[in-house]
């Protein structure tokens, strides 16, 4: 019998994570997260993301894909791009 992945979940939205691609939210809701690792630094022996891109995004297939992202913006840490992407995704999703 085939075990079934966990998914990470944050502040209530599946994380998801594909090499320095990170997806916040659900594809089943209007809009989602994505976030792009675009710089990293050594501290000691592990890598840490000093620069992430951070997009609000329409989820829409029928809409062009530079015309699904809704706000962007670029942190200086991944706990500064997932604090924002928190606030976005339940800003967005509560506009219903």
């Amino acid at each position: 019998m085939a075990e079934k992945a966990k998914t990470l979940i944050y502040k209530g939205h599946p994380l998801r994570r594909k090499d320095k691609l990170i997806y916040f939210g659900s594809m089943a809701d209007k809009y989602i997260i994505m976030m792009q690792i675009m710089g990293q630094k050594k501290v000691k022996d592990l890598d840490v993301a000093n620069k992430v891109s951070v997009q609000l995004q329409l989820t829409d297939p029928e809409v062009r894909s530079r015309d699904r992202v809704v706000k962007k913006t670029e942190k200086d840490s991944l706990y500064a791009a997932i604090d924002v992407a928190s606030v976005w995704l339940d800003r967005a999703l509560a506009q219903r």
